[in-house]
């Protein structure tokens, strides 16, 4: 009999699932299961000053009782190695084997194969190994067997078990099962120290996070640990957002590491006069995603942006995408929306964001919107839209699409009398942090995420082959569409206004659904001009302050084109982010704000987070809107690639793409393209006919010419840039 425990090591997902190999082993788990249950543990890490600070929201959990169901034909008898996460019986034929077989012998022939178990602390999971029949995602899974045995003993013949294929997670060692995932360590070592009379701050140079450890810890008394990223928080010892306080009692000399991680760069220790220790340093926790996307040009401070963002991203690349390291650490919808994005032109790292999708959605029924917030369900939606489109992986979709049906359900049920979101009960309409910023009545900013939702329904319905309810999701989309522009659409303001009260439209303005309306692609090009000039480039209209928005509001002013302006826009307001000592780009930014003002938020003063997931969106904006490399049909089958220097004298990266890059290289004279996947459309402006190695420049419609780009072949484009 084998049962395998909880193990006490590290395991290393390394960039996560990858497609199992015919006859590879792998622990499997009932879809989602295991994304849930690890959000648990992660989300309900958070303190403040030592309290446990756990989400707001509802939290599901897996299920306990799984039954795995296999139906298999063998040439020969073979013998099965059986690993189990939990409590756990075979059954062969229906037939109950004796005990917990650690191994069982499979005869010839065509059988049926299941096992149920029962675990509560971890996700019920199985691993099983023969010559040829192992598990994999092949298996089935239910949660609940509607099975039934008669007077006669006979098993029924009518079954009303829904069944679906099982999920893993690239946990092919047996003696590593799920429960034992843990982010890697690494020691680091505080590059300066400053003595206080009771005890020192340690700088680790920038901002980082992990577990602090002790080495030679002794004594009795007190031990307190004030946590900073900057120092005046780490010296604030009545209002630092997090703490540790240890109490000894006549203990030996001995390293110490403590069991939470924490965000920082400076770090107090005060000990008291009975304890002493040699030294302290770190382990530094982090996911090991893996670049595979970058950027270079002309211009150093856009470099050392681009630098600083990828490095923003990584620490709050964890278990999941998190917003921010120091707090919440949670999995906010919003936020990690955004990371998915920047995830695309950096990692391509495909099973965090199907770890962050599913934790979000957690389990039916619904009985509120994704972390309480209404824009925060749509971006769910719409990030399953994204990673479609940039992986082309219709399995995974198929897999959420029921959940995906159950929560628009929840939001269809929720509209009001005209067919519009609006906040009900219990419903927080974040959008931004925005001072003034009206949430009453149907705000157009919510209609328009509605809309791109209903169209991602449509999109995933076509794939689930679920025709009658695609035509319903369209034919909904399109009047919420409709509703938007007779209602909302100013034509002397020539833009969106920002919400409707009591049936009548407001004449506030705000940028928010007008910069979406704009990479939505919802606006005609009359449309377009008019809120570029009324909205995005009118100061009259209240300013983004927040990296969150002006993601956003600078990825509509590339969709207009105005790259020149956005780069000057990138190293006024990151730039100014560095000019300030930033290690790791922040929750806000307010250039008005002076010395310790730029900590303060949320009442506190030091609430605001210094490393926030959304303020690395130049990693995004330069990948998709400078390189110019966008899928056009899922999993860049298609895709179009459109350099734009924007004041750069040039530029040069890679796009991360299934199966490899897109490497790009562009100055003011060539341009130089190879790519590993599908067919592209180079699309560039010349003053004359361009000289293509390797192809042709067709001319399209003006100075714009097109160089069809084949799969691995080099291509060099000499041209005249306007």
């Amino acid at each position: 009999m084998l049962i395998v425990k909880r193990f006490a090591m590290i395991l290393l997902l390394a960039g996560g699932v990858s497609a199992v190999a015919a006859q590879e082993a792998t622990w499997i788990w009932y879809p989602g299961d295991f994304d849930i249950w690890l959000s648990n543990k992660m989300q309900n890490r958070r303190t403040e000053r030592g309290s446990f600070f756990p989400p707001f929201w509802k939290l599901d959990n897996h299920y306990i009782l799984i039954n795995f169901h296999k139906t298999f034909n063998l040439t020969a008898p073979e013998d099965v190695s059986v690993y189990v996460e939990g409590e756990y019986n075979v059954k062969l034929d229906t037939k109950l084997l004796p005990g917990k077989p650690s191994q069982v012998t499979l005869p010839a022939g065509k059988h049926v194969l299941d096992m149920k178990v029962f675990c509560q602390d971890r996700v019920p999971a199985i691993y099983l190994k023969g010559k040829t029949l192992v598990t994999d995602t092949s298996w089935k899974v239910t949660f609940e067997d509607k099975e039934w045995i008669d007077a006669t003993g006979k098993v029924s013949d009518q079954s009303g078990t829904v069944w679906l294929p099982a999920a893993s997670g690239g946990f092919n060692n047996p003696l590593q099962p799920p429960s034992a995932f843990r982010l890697q360590v690494t020691p680091a070592s505080a590059v300066r120290k400053e003595k206080l009379s009771q005890g020192e701050v340690l700088d680790f140079g920038k901002e980082t996070f992990g577990f602090i450890k002790i080495h030679g810890l002794k004594g009795t008394g007190g031990l307190s640990l004030y946590y900073g990223e900057s120092r005046e928080e780490a010296m604030a010892t009545e209002s630092c957002e997090t703490l540790d306080r240890l109490e000894l009692q006549n203990a030996p000399a001995r390293d110490s590491v403590l069991p939470l991680s924490k965000a920082f760069r400076y770090v107090q220790v005060n000990a008291a006069a009975g304890v002493s220790y040699d030294s302290v340093s770190m382990l530094y926790e982090y996911s090991t995603v893996q670049e595979k996307g970058n950027f270079r040009c002309s211009d150093e401070e856009i470099n050392r942006i681009y630098d600083v963002a990828k490095y923003t991203l990584h620490l709050n690349t964890r278990e999941f995408f998190i917003d921010g390291i120091k707090r919440d650490r949670w999995v906010w919808s919003g936020d990690a929306y955004q990371s998915y994005l920047m995830n695309y032109y950096l990692y391509f790292d495909e099973p965090t964001v199907k770890r962050t999708l599913l934790a979000q959605r957690g389990k039916d029924p619904v009985s509120s919107h994704i972390n309480t917030i209404m824009d925060y369900t749509f971006y769910w939606f719409m990030g399953i839209y994204d990673y479609y489109r940039y992986t082309g992986d219709s399995s995974f979709i198929k897999q959420c699409y029921p959940r995906m049906q159950s929560l628009m359900e929840y939001c269809l049920g929720r509209r009001n009398k005209d067919g519009l979101m609006e906040g009900l009960s219990g419903d927080w309409i974040f959008i931004d942090w925005a001072d003034g910023l009206s949430k009453q009545g149907e705000v157009s900013f919510e209609q328009l995420l509605f809309c791109r939702s209903l169209e991602t329904m449509a999109l995933c319905a076509e794939i689930a082959n679920d025709a009658k309810h695609k035509d319903t999701y369209n034919q909904l989309a399109a009047d919420v569409k409709t509703k938007l522009f007779n209602w909302y659409w100013n034509t002397e303001k020539q833009a969106l206004v920002h919400s409707r009260i009591n049936g009548q439209p407001t004449d506030h303005v705000t940028r928010y659904a007008n910069m979406f309306a704009i990479f939505f692609n919802y606006l005609n090009n009359d449309q377009k001009q008019g809120v570029k000039k009324q909205v995005l480039l009118n100061n009259n209209v209240p300013a983004i302050t927040t990296p969150y928005m002006r993601f956003y509001e600078l990825e509509a002013l590339c969709a207009l084109g105005e790259q020149n302006y956005v780069l000057q826009e990138m190293k006024n307001y990151w730039g100014g982010m560095l000019k300030l000592g930033a290690t790791s780009f922040w929750e806000e930014y307010n250039p008005a704000k002076k010395g310790a003002e730029h900590y303060a938020m949320y009442g506190r003063p030091f609430g605001k987070s210094l490393c926030h997931a959304w303020g690395a969106s130049p990693i995004y904006l330069l990948g998709k809107y400078y390189l110019g490399v966008t899928p056009v049909t899922a999993g860049y089958d298609t895709y179009t690639i459109t350099p734009v220097l924007g004041g750069l004298q040039w530029m040069e990266g890679d796009v991360p793409v299934p199966g490899g890059n897109i490497h790009v290289y562009c100055s003011a004279k060539e341009i130089k393209v190879q790519s590993a996947t599908g067919t592209g459309k180079l699309l560039l402006n010349s003053k004359t006919k361009p000289v293509v190695s390797n192809g042709t420049a067709v001319l399209k419609s003006g100075q714009q010419y097109e160089v069809t780009i084949e799969k691995n072949k080099a291509y060099r484009i000499t041209y005249t840039a306007l």
